[in-house]
């Protein structure tokens, strides 16, 4: 026997005599879960549905949800096992399959909780990245932990293939480790669909017409309903279709004093904007699984045949997309052609609220990734990489606040090899800080003049001179000392002679 399958029988040994304590898992919770937090902000949960927790622990996210006014119930073996298991608009199946260490039953387990979700049901699991160090013994296809648990590490891809190959049906990643399965094809389409749409506000009025001040109410509703599909509403979306027609004789005469009115541009910028919003859609359905025309929502095919035709032009339109962006020099090219974000040597840096704004194909890129991990809790800056074929989701906490933020948190995904490596940094040390803040953003943004203003005097100052040592916070502080400056908020201050640096800053 070799060394090493000498240190491999003493692991499993020493496992198989760990009895696992599965209740050990359950956390107390004083605030609502990730998975909870995550759905109520997609609004996949909602006061008018019932949620019920399929291992439910201490109950901790059921006071939590009727606190906020959700019907909810929960069963746990280990504390509510008396509960009754009853179906709900919404099942959860939080943290649940990692800590089953028999295969057989973790699936089962699976599949009781879908039985019980007559439209969602969320699945979530401890995922591995790169980053986590890890001391425990081996045991089946996970580990005993120094606690006694059992803990199943499911890469996120391999979390995914497990959840739809025992359901049979297709999981929506939500974050790391967090998935979506619905009942409904067409739901499911709507919540992707939704992801990748940009909200739009109706134009402002330009001039005034006697038509439009008699039936003003009536136009303004108009008006919303056309900002927000882009097009003419069917009665089945808008059902006001009928009195338009009747007090204008057309939904077109209509929609041509409302052009009057307002002017063309928008009008056009914004049906612009919606048929981008669907080529980005229809080329990340390829990237899952497209669906046919039939199984979408009577909106979307609408949608569809007004802004890009036939649905098998409108697909391989979007296939050529797709396509593109998976070639290094496409994105590379794209990045530089942005008028959007930060561009560096190696990559493009966007801040959250931009994303919108970049082009199609640097759309679908980012929505690659987010298709891969969902969304990243905290993550307002977006590093997409040129050239390695990695996009990276960055945390800074106090961005608007801070007039140079530090980096809480990274997530990047190889979108090669479906890796997700991920790093933390902590309130000390010496973390990375942001610089010109204002070139992140849209120029639209409400903080980009105050931003720039504050770039504009630390320029003048020379204290953005040699980037190379002022990338981190403890390099920046030691700029701002060297030059006798110090920062209160966005204000630089000039300090006096043999004055407390500190003291600015108080």
């Amino acid at each position: 026997m070799t060394v090493i399958e000498d240190a491999m029988l003493s692991f499993n040994m020493k496992a198989k005599s760990h009895v696992i304590e599965r209740h050990r898992t359950a956390l107390r919770r004083a605030n609502l879960s990730r998975p909870m937090k995550r759905a109520i902000n997609d609004g996949l949960i909602l006061p008018s549905g019932t949620l019920f927790d399929y291992g439910c622990g201490h109950g901790g996210d059921l006071q939590s949800l009727r606190s906020i006014g959700i019907e909810c119930s929960g069963w746990d073996p280990a504390f509510r096992p008396t509960a009754a298991r009853c179906s709900a608009d919404v099942v959860n199946l939080g943290f649940v399959v990692n800590v089953i260490e028999d295969p057989v039953e973790r699936a089962e387990t699976l599949r009781r909780s879908w039985e019980l979700a007559r439209s969602i049901l969320i699945v979530s699991a401890q995922v591995n990245v790169h980053s986590r160090g890890l001391t425990a013994v081996p045991y089946g296809d996970g580990v005993v932990t120094a606690r006694g648990t059992f803990q199943k590490y499911f890469e996120q891809s391999e979390l995914k293939a497990y959840i739809e190959t025992e359901l049979g049906t297709e999981a929506i990643p939500a974050e790391p480790g967090i998935f979506y399965v619905f009942r409904d094809e067409a739901a499911r389409q709507q919540f992707v669909a939704n992801r990748f749409r940009r909200r739009v506000a109706a134009p402002r009025k330009r001039k005034s017409e006697l038509l439009y001040e008699e039936n003003q109410e009536l136009l303004d509703a108009f008006m919303e309903a056309l900002a927000e599909y882009g097009r003419q509403p069917d009665v089945e979306e808008w059902p006001r279709v009928p009195e338009i027609a009747e007090r204008f004789g057309s939904m077109n005469r209509a929609f041509g004093l409302v052009r009057r009115i307002t002017g063309s541009e928008e009008w056009d910028q914004i049906a612009q904007q919606r048929r981008e919003d669907l080529l980005v859609f229809l080329a990340l359905a390829r990237f899952r699984s497209r669906p046919t025309i039939s199984q979408l929502p009577r909106t979307l095919q609408r949608d569809i045949k007004a802004f890009l035709g036939p649905y098998t032009k409108a697909c391989k339109e979007s296939d050529e997309i797709l396509f593109r962006v998976g070639t290094a020099d496409t994105i590379d090219q794209a990045c530089r052609e942005s008028k959007i974000g930060k561009l560096l040597p190696t990559a493009l840096y966007v801040h959250r609220s931009a994303l919108d704004h970049l082009s199609p194909t640097l759309r679908v890129y980012e929505g690659c990734g987010r298709a891969y991990v969902g969304e990243i809790e905290g993550a307002n800056l977006i590093k997409i990489h040129r050239f390695s074929g990695k996009i990276s989701y960055l945390a800074y906490p106090d961005f608007e606040a801070d007039p140079h933020p530090s980096l809480a948190r990274s997530v990047k995904l190889n979108m090669r090899s479906r890796q997700l490596e991920c790093l933390e940094f902590g309130q000390g040390g010496n973390p990375p800080i942001l610089h010109r803040k204002e070139t992140f953003l849209h120029e639209n943004h409400d903080l980009r003049e105050k931003f720039a203003k504050l770039t504009a005097k630390e320029e003048k100052a020379g204290l953005l001179e040699e980037t190379a040592t002022i990338g981190t916070r403890d390099g920046w502080n030691a700029r701002l000392a060297a030059k006798g400056f110090a920062l209160r908020g966005h204000q630089l201050v000039k300090l006096r002679m043999n004055a407390d640096p500190d003291s600015a800053h108080r």
